[in-house]
C-alpha cells in the first residue's frame, strides 16, 4: 500500500481521476449493498437502481474534478436530485472530492471563495437543522454529522495547498540560489584566468625576453670579451631557471587538487621587490645602465600584494627598456610618501625606437595598468623629457 502512492502519483492525471472515480463507485456500491447509506433516521425507499445510477453519473462527473468551476456545478445537480430523494452517504461522500479538488485545483481566487463558502454553509446547515426539526438536541447532532463532509475536504485542500505554493516558491529560490552560484563561479573563473594570462605574460615577456637579448650580446662579444660574454650567460642561465621556477609553481597550483593523487608540488614564494637585484642584474646584463636611486630596504614592510605588484612593474618596465634603449641609461626610483608606494622606471629612447611598450602590442602598458588597479592604485606610461617614463602610485591601506 505504500508503495502504491507514489506509484499513482506518477500517473497522468485522467488515469489518477480514472482511478479515483473507480474506487469511490465500488465503495458506494459497498454502502449501498450493506443498507448503511441513509444519514439521518429513516429508510430510504428508493428503489436501488436508482441510487446506483446517481452514483454512476456522479463518479463520472469526477474525470471533470480539475475543471474548475464545471465539474462542482455538474455535481451539484447530482447531489440537489439526490437531496430531493433523501440524501445519501455515498453521494456526500463522493461530493466532498468535488469540494476538495475545487479548492486545490482552482485559482487563488476560486479556494479564497471555497473557505468562506465552507464557513457560511456551516452556519447555513446548523440553521436549518434547527428549523426543520422540531428537538434542538435532535438539530446540533443531525448538524455536526453533515459538518465535517463540508469543512474537513476544505480545511484538507487549503493545507495541501499553502504546502505546494511554498514548496513551488523553494524551488524557484532554488534556482535563482544556483543560477546565482553557476554566474559567480564564472565570473571567478574569467578573473582567474585573467589574473594567470597576467602571470603568464610576466613571466615570458620578462624573463625570455630578456634571455633574447642577452644571448645577443653575448655571441656579439664572445670573441671580443670573454670575461663580460661569460657574466652575461650566467645572467643568461639565471633568468632561463627563474622562469622555469615561476612555471612551475604555476603549474603545481593549477595540479593542484587532493582528490586525484597527484603528488604535491613544492610551492615557490612569488617575487617581491626584496629580490630587485636580481632584475637590476638582468637589465645590466642585457646591456642597460641601471642607476637604483633608493633602496627596497628603507621602506617598511609592505603588504604581499603591493610588494608582488610593483616588483612585477619594475620588472615590465626594465624589460621594456631593455628592447628599446639597449646600450642607453635607465633610472629605478622606489619610495614610499604619505601611505603611497611609489615605482618609477625612466629610460632614454633611441630615434626610432617607438614607445617603451613591449613590441608595441600593448599588451605589457595593458597588465601593468591592470595589476596597479587590482591593489587601488593607478599608473601612468609615455614621453617624458625625450625618454619614456613608467610611474605607478600603489597604495599601501585598503588594497
Amino acid at each position: 500500500m505504500s508503495s502504491l502512492v507514489p506509484r499513482l502519483t506518477h500517473l497522468p492525471e485522467w488515469k489518477q481521476d480514472a482511478v479515483i472515480a473507480i474506487g469511490t463507485w465500488v465503495l458506494g456500491l459497498l454502502v449501498y449493498l450493506s443498507g448503511m447509506q441513509v444519514l439521518l433516521n429513516g429508510r430510504d425507499d428508493t428503489p436501488l437502481w436508482i441510487r446506483l445510477t446517481e452514483l454512476t453519473v456522479l463518479c463520472g462527473l469526477g474525470m471533470l474534478r480539475r475543471k474548475v468551476p464545471l465539474g462542482l456545478l455538474c455535481a451539484l445537480v447530482v447531489v440537489g436530485v439526490d437531496v430531493a430523494l433523501g440524501t445519501s452517504l455515498p453521494i456526500i461522500l463522493v461530493f466532498t472530492d468535488f469540494l476538495y479538488a475545487t479548492t486545490l485545483y482552482g485559482s487563488r481566487r476560486v479556494s479564497r471563495v471555497m473557505i468562506g463558502v465552507a464557513a457560511l454553509g456551516t452556519l447555513a446547515v446548523v440553521g436549518l437543522a434547527l428549523l426543520m426539526s422540531s428537538q434542538w438536541r435532535t438539530a446540533i447532532l443531525a448538524a455536526f454529522s453533515l459538518l465535517p463532509f463540508l469543512i474537513t475536504p476544505v480545511w484538507w485542500a487549503a493545507t495541501v495547498r499553502q504546502q505546494r505554493d511554498v514548496a513551488d516558491t523553494e524551488r524557484a529560490n532554488a534556482v535563482q540560489l544556483a543560477t546565482i552560484g553557476e554566474l559567480d563561479r564564472r565570473a571567478s573563473v574569467a578573473g582567474e584566468r585573467s589574473k594567470m594570462a597576467r602571470d603568464l605574460h610576466d613571466v615570458i615577456a620578462g624573463h625570455l625576453s630578456a634571455i633574447a637579448i642577452q644571448s645577443e650580446a653575448a655571441l656579439s662579444m664572445a670573441e671580443a670579451d670573454p670575461k663580460l660574454s661569460r657574466t652575461v650567460l650566467e645572467s643568461v642561465r639565471e633568468n632561463s631557471v627563474s622562469a622555469l621556477e615561476e612555471m612551475r609553481a604555476m603549474i603545481g597550483l593549477l595540479r593542484a587538487d587532493p582528490s586525484t593523487g597527484d603528488p604535491e608540488i613544492e610551492p615557490t614564494a612569488p617575487p617581491r621587490l626584496a629580490e630587485l637585484s636580481k632584475l637590476v642584474e638582468s637589465a645590466r646584463a642585457s646591456g642597460l645602465a641601471v642607476e637604483v636611486v633608493s633602496a627596497v630596504d628603507e621602506t617598511p614592510p609592505l603588504p604581499a600584494a603591493v610588494d608582488l605588484t610593483a616588483y612585477r612593474i619594475a620588472q615590465e618596465a626594465l624589460t621594456n627598456a631593455a628592447k628599446h634603449a639597449a646600450g642607453g641609461r635607465a633610472v629605478l626610483g622606489i619610495r614610499v610618501h604619505g601611505g603611497i608606494l611609489t615605482v618609477e622606471v625612466r629610460n632614454d629612447l633611441r630615434p626610432g625606437s617607438g614607445s617603451g611598450d613591449d613590441g608595441g602590442t600593448g599588451l605589457g602598458l595593458l597588465t601593468m595598468r591592470e595589476r596597479a588597479a587590482a591593489v587601488g592604485g593607478v599608473l601612468a606610461a609615455g614621453p617624458s623629457g625625450g625618454g619614456w617614463l613608467v610611474r605607478a602610485e600603489l597604495p599601501l591601506e585598503g588594497s
